[in-house]
């Protein structure tokens, strides 16, 4: 078109591709806020007076996969944006926009789901809006929500600051679970084994020829999490999904200012994905996740919250390492000692998953 510049896939595909995209379109037109979290501060929710607020759109093919759908992904997703600034879900919208000819029986499948999960967290839909079109979308899924402060919050916060306070200059000023949040000699927590909701998508997907069992992870976070907070001392969280857990490291360690050094033998990671990823040469750390999350614990309490996180069923919930003044790159440190920079990914390698 005469030369002009179009809007890439990549774009909107998480990483480096799309902060750039938001970074130069989007923030310099509408940054705004209502409480202490900016739309520039590119958290997983704002916030406003003693709630929480946030927004997503869904567009994953297939609609239906092993271990779900968008209609789960859409409810547990919104919900998990709420849950990682430390907000317990409460209210949410929905709205659908569905291809013209769209099988009804797969619709009732993902409005299923849909209420299921409503269900599960105790939430309220309260609005929405259905559009149909001609255009082939298949299915896609808008759904926002808002969340409150908790008791289960506000004791994570009393222990946070406790533990600081006796530190020179590390405060907790936030009154959220902020992505900035973490400083120097924290632990570094991942809740379960990562990459299986993009692996599940892409192997449903493409009709790839693996005899896996692989199913997405997604789940509401908030049922586990309330559960770490009460243990407390959670300073950092991020939800694992575009970019998988090397984009949520990248994006707590830069906004925080503190390297991290990873352990790669504790990065919890099934036989099947390892084996599914190795065979596609795919990193299986920039893999989207439904129903992970990465965060930073102060250290003396990092044992007592993975005991929480495991004894609410996250059994594979790993210390995969710890947060360093050394330097401000996210390193790995590989099975054979060596040490590597783990990069934030420049977009999602596994499209249309989330």
């Amino acid at each position: 078109m005469d030369g002009q510049k179009m809007v890439r896939r990549e774009d909107g595909a998480g990483g480096k591709y799309m902060g750039d995209f938001l970074k130069k379109l989007i923030i310099p037109r509408f940054d705004g806020s209502a409480g202490e979290i900016k739309l520039s501060d590119m958290d997983d929710s704002s916030d406003f007076g003693d709630y929480a607020f946030t927004t997503d759109t869904y567009v994953v093919t297939p609609p239906v996969f092993p271990g779900g759908s968008i209609g789960k992904l859409a409810i547990c997703g919104t919900a998990n944006d709420l849950a990682v600034i430390g907000a317990e879900p409460r209210i949410m919208s929905m709205s659908l926009i569905i291809q013209e000819g769209f099988p009804l029986g797969t619709l009732e499948r993902i409005l299923d789901d849909m209420e299921r999960w409503v269900k599960e967290l105790d939430v309220s839909v309260i609005t929405g809006d259905t559009k149909v079109v001609e255009a082939d979308i298949g299915i896609a899924i808008n759904t926002s929500g808002i969340g409150v402060r908790n008791e289960h919050l506000e004791h994570n916060l009393r222990v946070v600051r406790e533990y600081r306070g006796r530190r020179e200059n590390q405060e907790y000023p936030w009154k959220w679970v902020r992505d900035c949040g973490a400083a120097e000699n924290e632990a570094v927590i991942v809740t379960g084994r990562v990459a299986e909701h993009g692996v599940a998508v892409l192997n449903a997907r493409e009709g790839i020829d693996f005899d896996i069992e692989v199913e997405s992870d997604a789940y509401p976070v908030w049922l586990f999490l309330k559960d770490a907070l009460d243990t407390g001392g959670i300073t950092a969280m991020k939800d694992a999904t575009r970019g998988g857990i090397a984009n949520a490291l990248n994006e707590i360690s830069e906004k925080s200012r503190v390297g991290m050094l990873i352990e790669e033998s504790q990065i919890p990671i099934s036989d099947e994905v390892r084996g599914f990823c190795d065979v596609l040469g795919l990193d299986p750390l920039s893999i989207a996740n439904e129903g992970k999350v990465v965060m930073t614990v102060v250290s003396d309490v990092a044992d007592d919250v993975l005991k929480a996180l495991r004894k609410s069923g996250q059994k594979h919930a790993e210390i995969i390492g710890y947060t360093t003044s050394e330097f401000t790159e996210v390193v790995v440190e590989t099975a054979i000692g060596t040490r590597k920079v783990l990069p934030p990914p420049v977009a999602d390698p596994v499209p249309r998953v989330c």
